[in-house]
């Protein structure tokens, strides 16, 4: 690649980036710049996943002034460092995992650096970024004011599903419709909200609503990480989250209208079944081993399953990703 197209593409990189942060965007490695950018829509919410080498931008007075477009900016670091200067503020610095908050009308300095590849190769930063009307946080900004520029942890708490909910976005959005987008959106809002909250131990400032979608996130969350359990059924679920199984299934009913907690742990156990017996990698497990890592041992009941929700036999659905795969 010469330098000429090296600075092209970092032009269009640093463009699109500036669309919803801008800044004064520089980069050690313009003259050999490459970078991947995936950009989601979710209703008035941007995300955008990222990788590319080490970069800073810097949000100005001037650049502020000129336009605000009164936003947080939320980023979570998967691979690099994260170091933060916010105003006056001593510099904070990020590493994998964490999560950081600042808003588009505060001076600030960014400078994202990649960890050294191990096989010699250019280092390269990743993550993911997400762009919110300050209006739509339920939390007055004066209350954020002492929170931003925090670390925050993205492996704990609603942190973690937080983390985890802009990770699967960011890698199926690319699937979704633009009216799923929007609703996923608000989910998204409701998440952020809550993390803030539980750092500012304001949990009671949130509206009912927001709560409440974020407790039925992480009870589908926890239903995901808990398919291989058998014995995970509704009073399960319900106990790992200190609430009645009535109020699971008010909250089910609510919020997922025509669904309940038994058939969404039913159809996740059959997707999860779907996708690892057409996956190649897993060639070697038998299809009784893919039925016990999806919570149904006895062989009978998880083909009978199978067969009822994708109107093939298991030992079907593989022989047919094979010939795909082989064709």
């Amino acid at each position: 690649m010469s330098a000429q197209q090296g600075k092209e593409r970092f032009e269009r990189w640093r463009d699109l980036i500036g669309r919803t942060r801008a800044a004064e965007t520089t980069s050690e490695h313009v003259d050999d710049f490459t970078a991947q950018v995936r950009r989601l829509d979710l209703g008035p919410l941007v995300l955008l996943g990222s990788s590319f080498p080490s970069a800073r931008f810097r949000r100005t007075k001037r650049l502020i002034q000129r336009s605000d477009q009164e936003l947080y900016h939320l980023t979570l670091l998967t691979s690099g460092v994260h170091g933060l200067r916010r105003g006056r503020d001593q510099a904070e610095t990020f590493g994998a995992g964490d999560l950081a908050l600042i808003d588009s009308s505060t001076p600030h300095d960014v400078h994202l650096s990649g960890e050294q590849d191990p096989g010699g190769g250019r280092s390269e930063v990743a993550a993911v970024g997400l762009d919110l009307p300050a209006s739509l946080l339920p939390v007055p900004p004066h209350r954020l004011r002492d929170l931003l520029g925090r670390r925050l942890s993205g492996r704990e708490g609603t942190g973690a599903l937080l983390a985890e909910f802009l990770l699967g976005l960011d890698r199926q959005g690319a699937g979704l419709r633009p009216a799923e987008a929007g609703r996923l959106g608000a989910v998204v809002v409701d998440l952020v909200a809550a993390l803030v909250a539980g750092e500012l131990d304001a949990e009671c400032a949130l509206p009912e609503d927001a709560r409440q979608r974020t407790l039925v996130e992480g009870v589908r969350v926890f239903i995901r990480g808990n398919l291989h359990d058998p014995g995970l059924t509704p009073p399960v679920v319900a106990a790992a989250h200190n609430i009645s199984v009535s109020h699971l299934h008010r909250l089910f009913a609510r919020h997922f209208p025509g669904e309940t907690v038994a058939g969404f742990i039913r159809a996740q156990r059959m997707r999860k079944a779907h996708r690892e017996l057409a996956d190649p990698g897993l060639r070697d497990l038998t299809i009784r081993a893919v039925g016990v890592r999806c919570g149904m041992p006895n062989p009978s009941d998880f083909g009978r399953a199978f067969k009822a929700a994708h109107g093939l036999t298991p030992r079907e659905h593989r022989l047919l990703a094979d010939a795909k795969a082989t064709a």
